[in-house]
């Protein structure tokens, strides 16, 4: 294909990276006054639109609401315009996302308080001196740089609060994509509730799961019941806290040692109406793949989500569909193929099969080391 003769021909190619810092608690009073005035330009919105709705039947767009939102700011509510515009396109996006023509409003106030959430523009952020100085805050935001802002170009993002009453900022940044890794081998992965992760490579014994909340599950029982409410939130940021970093050190591992990595597309959201939803919101499957697609995006690994419909039941020796079958078989974990004779381990046949339907989507040209 003949290349661009705009583009520079040794220009990289860049990637779209979030990186999350935490402001000092010191900002947190006047944030909170600015996540109020937010919230009543989200819920203005949602007013706007149910009220168009009625009269004109017409869903109103991030461009639509900008005659309506003009001029806020002159009228005593201490956000930048770029603030406002931000808030109502977020809106409309998500108006659009969940198919609703209204969405939850946002509360200020009282035990059942949204927590706090302003958007900005890339225009209406700069850096300087190690601290952030934002359109519509008059005191620049200090925080815990750990990345180096000054090395990237800031981009759009939002300031958000925690259930700890913590506030952190998510800014949008542009990095280089890597080359293509070539030479190394390929991995399915198999996710499930036993075990957390089940690999293809022989060479990698499966991950136990974890289990974090049904280990603190006591202690939180306890503390709800105490009314400690400090204390439950404490427990809850502890077992996120622990589950994350378990995912960040196993999808770090896994995109260092291999070229290309295929999960099965297990649906958590289906699985989370069942009985077993306590467990299913515990492993955090959702939470894993997200990691394991932005860091191959960065390192230059193939990543893949993969149909994994009929994994657990194929023989991924010779393909005939023999293995234990429903929710009463879920406890066989060992089973022998009638038609060929081979012995598996349920999650890593299961894991094998994704590999091969993997490699079946690989773009041609791509190379892969058979495991």
């Amino acid at each position: 294909m003949p290349r661009d003769s705009s583009t520079p021909p040794n220009k990289p190619v860049l990637n779209t990276r979030v990186l999350r810092l935490r402001i000092k608690d010191k900002h947190a009073a006047v944030l909170r006054d600015r996540a109020m005035w937010a919230n009543q330009v989200w819920n203005y919105c949602n007013d706007l639109q149910q009220q168009v709705w009625r009269r004109e039947k017409r869903l109103l767009s991030g461009y639509d609401f900008a005659p309506f939102t003009k001029g806020a700011g002159k009228e005593g509510i201490p956000l930048h315009s770029q603030t406002i515009q931000a808030i109502s396109e977020e809106y409309a996006t998500r108006r659009k996302q969940f198919k609703k023509i209204k969405l939850r409003w946002r509360v200020s106030r009282g035990n059942k308080r949204s927590l706090g959430w302003i958007p900005f523009k890339a225009s209406a952020l700069s850096y300087r001196n190690g601290q952030l100085w934002m359109s519509g805050i008059d005191t620049p935001l200090c925080l815990w740089d750990s990345y180096g802002l000054s090395q990237y170009q800031l981009g759009a993002g939002n300031l958000s609060e925690d259930a700890r009453g913590r506030w952190y900022i998510n800014i949008t940044v542009k990095v280089a994509r890597q080359a293509p890794v070539e030479g190394k081998a390929d991995v399915g992965i198999d996710l499930g509730l036993k075990d957390f992760a089940g690999f293809s490579d022989p060479v990698l014994d499966n991950v136990e799961a974890q289990k974090y909340y049904r280990g603190a599950e006591v202690k939180l029982g306890m503390a709800q019941r105490a009314k400690k409410k400090r204390l439950v939130k404490s427990i809850h940021a502890k077992i996120a806290n622990r589950r994350k970093d378990h995912h960040h050190q196993l999808s770090t591992k896994l995109v260092r040692r291999y070229g290309a990595i295929f999960v099965g597309n297990v649906n958590a959201s289906s699985l989370v109406k069942t009985k077993m939803a306590k467990s299913v919101l515990d492993a955090g499957w959702s939470q894993f793949r997200t990691m394991l697609s932005y860091k191959c995006d960065d390192a230059g690994v193939w990543f893949e989500e993969v149909n994994e419909a009929y994994s657990t039941q194929d023989c991924s020796v010779c393909f005939a569909r023999s293995g234990p079958k429903g929710l009463k078989d879920l406890g066989i974990r060992e089973w022998t193929c009638p038609h060929c004779g081979t012995m598996h381990d349920r999650d890593r046949n299961a894991a094998k099969n994704i590999l091969r339907r993997g490699r079946a989507t690989l773009v041609a040209g791509i190379p892969f080391l058979s495991v």
